[in-house]
């Protein structure tokens, strides 16, 4: 493998902006009095505000701005769905093109990071409760944060060696780098926030909190019902990726691969294949390009690298004497059928929960997503947001699920009178 491949993985593929052409795209802004494009962030990042910040050449108020309404700003410039979300909003769409909005979070955090700046700081006067978080994903690190800034103390638990949950584990670095999600967990810990790392929570660990979130997240392996699915070479997407970010290029998962899905997991499942040496890469789906819930610059991306799709196939089987060597699918027209030799199958095909045994009255439904109500409140003093809940959506919409699931927390603790 060359030294060029390797290096490509850990390397951002698309650039910022400098500060000339950040300067330039937020003079475009057209400082709209009622700022659509900030309705239509889920997190309440406020991006009209914080352009008009960069716009008057302020950038540490830019990333004030950002930080304190999305600690997670960072990571949230390089993933989230702007073209979906606060871009689709913006007025300037109705005259040319969008405000890149992403791009200008991106800038104004990287300048954050430059000039290390001290956009968070813990309060000063500390109230007497107590919470615990469980996990160190997005929706339990945003939670944590807004209890810290409300002054309580917060312990978060994290069974990985890193925080970040799928952010660290579970995103190709040419997409997210670790540089990136680091830096918000640096961020974060200015408020106070103890993160004990390595730690697989018990529920006698829990027992001194006066309120527990669980933010867990979807670890649990999901594989089709087809014969073959227990030969050597056939991954989940979840453990793909995790192997690949501990070992990148010392990862030997074959040269020819297949990975199944047609969502952003998927391309980040292919493109992690490609950049650490895979020779053939395919994306096969069930539907069509226009159906699958991808984005579709992702999609545009894995093509450039070589990297190629083929639609309306879902897979059949398997085959292999102890090592997968071939992978079957039929087609959605019933009629069709495909056979690719392969090394490797990666199944993108969605996550389940983990049991949670730690945390008494956790409910959950059948598939294992716990139940919780609008504002995160499960049962008594237990509460939960993100993916274990809503069954696997953004980055930004976990945030503000964290969020959300944080002042119901306090509102609890305030009318038990722990203050």
């Amino acid at each position: 493998m060359s030294k060029v491949v390797k290096a490509k993985y850990t390397s951002e593929a698309e650039q910022g902006f400098t500060h000339r052409t950040a300067l330039e795209e937020a003079a475009r802004c057209l400082l709209c009095h009622d700022a659509p494009c900030s309705k239509g962030c889920p997190a309440g990042t406020n991006p009209g505000r914080f352009i008009r910040a960069i716009r008057f050449r302020n950038p540490k108020g830019a990333a004030e701005i950002i930080r304190e309404n999305n600690v997670f700003g960072g990571s949230c410039a390089r993933v989230c769905p702007y073209d979906n979300l606060c871009e689709k909003a913006c007025s300037r769409t109705g005259i040319d093109r969008p405000i890149e909005i992403g791009k200008l979070q991106r800038y104004a955090i990287e300048q954050e990071k430059a000039f290390k700046m001290k956009t968070l700081k813990a309060p000063a006067k500390k109230k007497a409760g107590k919470i615990a978080c469980v996990g160190a994903g997005p929706a339990s690190l945003a939670c944590a944060a807004e209890l810290a800034k409300a002054g309580y103390k917060v312990t978060v638990f994290e069974r990985e060696e890193k925080a970040g949950g799928m952010l660290t584990y579970g995103i190709v670095p040419s997409r997210l780098p670790q540089a990136v999600v680091d830096h918000d967990i640096a961020m974060l810990k200015g408020l106070g926030i103890k993160i004990e790392l390595g730690k697989k929570v018990t529920e006698k660990d829990l027992k001194d909190f006066d309120a527990v979130f669980v933010g867990t997240g979807l670890w649990g392996t999901k594989l089709p019902d087809i014969p073959g699915t227990d030969l050597k070479g056939v991954y989940t997407a979840v453990d793909f990726l995790k192997k690949a970010t501990e070992k990148k290029e010392k990862f030997n998962f074959g040269k020819k691969v297949v990975v199944v899905g047609g969502g952003d997991v998927t391309t980040d499942c292919a493109v992690t294949a490609k950049l650490l040496g895979a020779e053939d890469v395919r994306i096969v789906y069930r539907r069509t390009l226009e159906e699958a819930p991808g984005n579709i610059n992702e999609f545009h991306y894995a093509l450039s690298l070589g990297i190629g799709i083929t639609t309306n196939m879902a897979p059949a089987s398997l085959e292999g004497k102890g090592k997968l060597s071939v992978a079957n699918f039929k087609g959605r027209d019933g009629k069709s059928a495909l056979s690719l030799n392969c090394d490797c199958i990666v199944f993108a095909i969605g996550q389940r929960p983990e049991e949670l045994k730690a945390v008494s009255n956790l409910k959950t439904d059948e598939k294992g997503f716990v139940k919780a109500n609008a504002k995160g409140k499960v049962a008594s003093n237990i509460f939960s947001a993100g993916d274990i809940v809503n069954g696997g959506k953004t980055v930004v919409e976990a945030v503000a699920d964290g969020k959300e699931a944080a002042k119901a927390i306090v509102a609890y603790l305030e009318k038990k009178g722990v203050k």
